[in-house]
């Protein structure tokens, strides 16, 4: 038969080592757990500025910090990004508790949107004042040869596409200049007025018009010389042409001057 005593002695033995292992436990996670946990509840959070972040921004800088978001309030403001942060409680650097939940207010408004006009074809000056009427500005201008002067051969924003209002239109431009060579006609001899006609058919301008005093026997406003005198130019390039004057032709000279001169810049690009 077993000693009663011995069986006692074993159990109380084993009931202490139980109580040990369970005091060990609660030990750990006292110290692995709660306390960590607490000493920085006690220390607090500094409040990170959110102020012009994003929304998804907020929430990352908010859970490095060991704080969550939370929404306040949505309002429109145009001069501020879509979905950026307008407000935020508590305020940047404040002390909260971990794990608080800042407030902030959104700014839900959309910008503005503008459909893009065709201004191919059109000239700079008439491009420009389309782009500006639909909300959109015109951006970065690059030049080609083409003989039409200041007239836009291509837009980078794709007509009827709409756009956020403000964007900018990058144009490419005629220089005035064709990419072939043309020769120069006979002017030498020749009246302004067929002089001009002649240039504008080979797609070539005058640039300036300059008198010189001659004898009677010189029939007025005639082509006396022609500057530069090179037989091929590049197409849409300009003459200085010299004229013939005689005493007292002046103001006949004067009339015929204004009308090539205004007949170049009606029928030239």
């Amino acid at each position: 038969m077993k000693n009663p005593l011995l069986r006692i002695r074993r159990d109380g033995w084993q009931a202490l080592g139980g109580i040990v292992v369970v005091g060990g436990v609660v030990a750990s996670i006292l110290i692995w757990i709660v306390m960590p946990w607490y000493t920085r509840f006690n220390q607090g959070v500094t409040v990170p500025e959110l102020t012009a972040l994003s929304y998804e921004e907020a929430v990352a800088t908010l859970e490095e910090a060991g704080l969550r978001i939370g929404i306040a309030a949505r309002r429109n403001q145009t001069n501020v990004p879509p979905n950026a942060i307008i407000d935020q409680n508590p305020k940047p650097f404040s002390i909260v508790k971990p794990n608080r939940r800042v407030y902030v207010t959104v700014n839900a408004q959309s910008r503005p949107k503008a459909v893009v006009p065709r201004v191919v074809d059109m000239s700079l000056r008439n491009a420009t004042i389309q782009l500006e009427n639909s909300g959109l500005s015109v951006g970065n201008l690059r030049y080609e040869s083409n003989r039409f002067r200041n007239t836009v051969l291509n837009q980078s924003l794709i007509a009827g596409d709409t756009v956020d209002k403000g964007a900018r239109v990058d144009l490419v431009i005629s220089d005035g200049l064709g990419d072939t060579r043309v020769r120069v006609p006979e002017l030498i001899g020749l009246r302004l007025p067929e002089a001009q006609q002649r240039l504008q058919a080979v797609g070539l301008r005058i640039a300036e018009i300059r008198f010189q005093s001659v004898s009677n026997d010189v029939v007025p406003n005639t082509v006396l010389e022609v500057i530069p005198d090179d037989v091929l130019l590049i197409e849409g390039e300009s003459l200085t042409l010299i004229v013939a004057q005689q005493q007292g032709s002046l103001e006949q000279a004067e009339r015929e001057q204004a009308s090539v001169e205004g007949g170049s810049r009606d029928s030239l690009p």
